[in-house]
């Protein structure tokens, strides 16, 4: 980390692409240096690696059969899998895409106008812009701009560009009716109430961000990374992209590039799922890889409890199965600033808090 603070300390960069639209750049600087071993991805044609598709319209609006096979799917997917990719879930892709086009505005803006909206590594902060870096965590620096917006339980959003707001507070009621929606078949893949995760997460109250990343293209894609791999804190994350792939999942000791239909959501479970069915969910890990053809604009929608509720293994799946709670119980915000404390660079959160 010492060599990334000097890195920063000597750069007059204030963002990755203000860095890719240098003249001089023709190789990854060192401080960005990071190797992916290609050896390690899974063959795109390997049926072994088909990513599991989720109908949505058969569970809000096919018949009750169908609804019970699609909960009754979800159940080898969340023990498997840990990620599936959601059709036919009612949010227009001209709206996917105007959100994915009101971030690219966003990033296009000035460096000067976007540091405006620079608030430290906060994960509870209303909006923050990042360039790529947070030293607590990263040993390396990332090739990827983020920024940050809270949309839930309050809506926050700012005025660049101008669309930004209008965009985003609708894409993010759309999206949070996918995300609460297969929360309740989940809840029931498990046999509890539909609502039960819904009332003991108080999602009521449960934070919701809007997270958009920007790749630009690097001229040596194996050796940068745009996200290293980690699991997500919350409940269940939604991700769309644009046209350029770069998301990565692991499975059966592989890395597998996600390739959806554009209308899609790629949804993956996150680490408090994990908790709340002691194990038998899995969060998955994943990172994001770069390129060197195009911008690739990627957008997670996490959804997590509340931040002041205590999370811990639900005590009815507990007795049903005969097992202990295998996770000690915490407040949510106090695992958000776990993960953020940069004892886990790398590595599963949920390690630090097994029973």
């Amino acid at each position: 980390m010492a060599a990334v603070a000097r890195a920063l300390e000597t750069s007059n960069v204030t963002s990755i692409k203000s860095l890719v639209e240098s003249p001089t750049l023709s190789s990854v600087p060192s401080a960005y240096a990071f190797n992916i071993n290609p050896n390690d991805e899974a063959d795109p044609n390997d049926p072994e690696f088909a990513i599991p598709i989720v109908d949505m319209s058969l569970l809000t609006s096919g018949s009750p059969d169908q609804r019970t096979q699609i909960v009754h799917d979800l159940v080898k997917i969340c023990e498997e899998w840990g990620f599936f990719i959601a059709i036919n879930h009612g949010v227009q892709e001209s709206l996917m895409k105007g959100m994915i086009e009101a971030y690219h505005g966003f990033f296009s803006l000035p460096d000067e106008e976007k540091e405006e909206f620079k608030f430290g590594n906060d994960v509870l902060e209303m909006f923050n812009y990042g360039t790529s870096y947070n030293l607590a965590l990263d040993k390396v620096l990332l090739w990827r701009d983020f920024f940050k917006v809270r949309t839930h339980p309050e809506f926050h959003s700012h005025y660049k560009p101008a669309s930004f707001s209008e965009i985003s507070l609708e894409f993010s009621k759309r999206s949070r009716e996918v995300a609460l929606e297969i929360t309740r078949a989940i809840s029931e893949s498990l046999g509890l109430q539909p609502d039960y995760i819904y009332n003991t997460m108080n999602m009521d109250r449960g934070l919701q961000m809007l997270a958009g990343n920007y790749y630009p293209p690097c001229p040596q894609p194996q050796n940068a990374i745009g996200i290293p791999h980690h699991t997500d804190p919350g409940l269940v994350t939604l991700v769309i992209q644009n046209e350029m792939n770069g998301l990565q999942v692991e499975h059966n000791g592989k890395w597998l590039t996600v390739n959806g239909p554009p209308n899609g959501f790629f949804v993956n479970l996150a680490d408090q799922m994990q908790i709340l069915t002691n194990g038998k969910y899995k969060s998955v890990m994943h990172r994001a890889t770069v390129n060197n053809k195009a911008t690739r604009i990627s957008i997670a929608i996490p959804h997590g409890p509340s931040i002041d509720t205590i999370i811990a293994p639900a005590p009815e799946l507990c007795e049903r199965e005969g097992q202990a709670p295998k996770y000690h119980a915490m407040n949510y915000k106090e695992y958000m600033q776990l993960v953020q404390s940069g004892k886990n660079y790398m590595k599963a959160t949920l390690d630090h808090i097994r029973a």
